[in-house]
């Protein structure tokens, strides 16, 4: 049995939480009023292309302030395996500088308060045996250490999955664009202003490469970025059939042409494996939730019968 004071201070936390959940979920409800009204007036509200900059860290932020503050008190918050977490923190979208030292501070903390909190509520509620709080307390620490990690991939694996999806329109335009006579420098801009509305995440980069290139950067560097920040295999293919027809001197816009053409078979071969799919996994649910209740629809009454009808009689004949 829970203490009053126990279950008092849980049900504030679960108020809190179910506050914090509905907070969330109403915000884009208000954060769009624009958008709504020019749905309900019939109009397209004006898409306006954010402002770009290079700059990633623009002064010392809270978090920036709290690494320099750890590191102070003499605790490294160094990057253990050294480019591994800052690539898949860009590729995440986290470009700023402190995002490694700050990841590991996550990592860290989450490693040494969940087992401290989890061992409290768990002191609190109950008496645990030693063997279950050593069981309940390292389960949180793994938890912990492993989490942020988890949610880092996962992020960049949506991103770079979004950027794909938009990859073969992309192209297309960027095609469209050299075929009437841009530069290849600046069909980046052109297209990531065209494409902003339907692909967010795929113009913002094509738009810190067109930065990149403004401010001095060789097109090679530049598009290397490119394919770090997005770690897409298809984008990595196309910057090295860009460099390699700028180095070779051949036409940019037929190799673009081919190029295309094979992102848009290779988009149709994705859709027909994810048809392919879904028999499969169509069956699943229809064998763990509809089988058993047709079988149950065809065999009771017959069970039923036999029960009611067969079994007494073959009792009757058995005395």
């Amino acid at each position: 049995m829970m203490s009053p004071l126990v279950s008092q201070a849980l049900l504030v936390v679960t108020v809190f939480a179910a506050g914090c959940l509905l907070f969330l979920g109403l915000a884009p409800l208000f954060a769009n009023k624009v958008d709504l009204r020019h749905r309900l007036a019939g109009t397209t509200a004006p898409a306006v292309a954010p402002r770009m900059s290079l700059r990633v860290d623009q002064g010392p932020s809270f978090w920036v302030r709290l690494i320099r503050g750890v590191e102070k008190r003499g605790v490294s918050l160094a990057d253990s395996k050294p480019g591994v977490y800052s690539e898949k923190l860009v590729q995440a979208g986290f470009v700023q500088p402190h995002a490694p030292r700050l990841y590991m501070l996550v990592r860290t903390a989450l490693t040494l308060v969940l087992p401290v909190i989890g061992a409290t509520v768990l002191l609190l509620t109950s008496e645990p045996t030693p063997m279950k709080l050593y069981m309940f307390v390292g389960g949180l620490a793994v938890t912990g250490l492993y989490l942020p990690g988890f949610f880092i991939g996962s992020r960049a694996s949506s991103r770079a999955k979004a950027v794909l999806n938009g990859f073969p329109d992309t192209l297309d335009l960027m095609l469209v664009c050299v075929e009437a006579g841009l530069g290849i420098d600046a069909c980046f801009t052109r297209v990531g202003q065209e494409v902003r509305r339907s692909h967010p995440l795929l113009a913002d980069q094509f738009a810190v490469v067109a930065l990149e290139l403004r401010a001095g950067r060789s097109r090679e560097d530049a598009l290397k970025g490119l394919v770090r920040r997005t770690g897409v295999p298809e984008i990595g293919s196309f910057v090295t059939l860009i460099i390699q027809s700028d180095k070779l001197g051949s036409s940019i816009a037929q190799a673009l042409k081919c190029y295309a053409i094979e992102m848009r078979e290779a988009r149709k071969m994705r859709a027909e494996e994810k048809a392919h799919r879904l028999p499969v996994l169509i069956s699943i649910p229809l064998v763990a939730f509809m089988l058993p209740t047709m079988l149950a629809v065809l065999i009771l009454p017959g069970a039923i019968l036999v029960k009611r009808d067969l079994l007494p009689s073959f009792a009757a004949s058995g005395k």
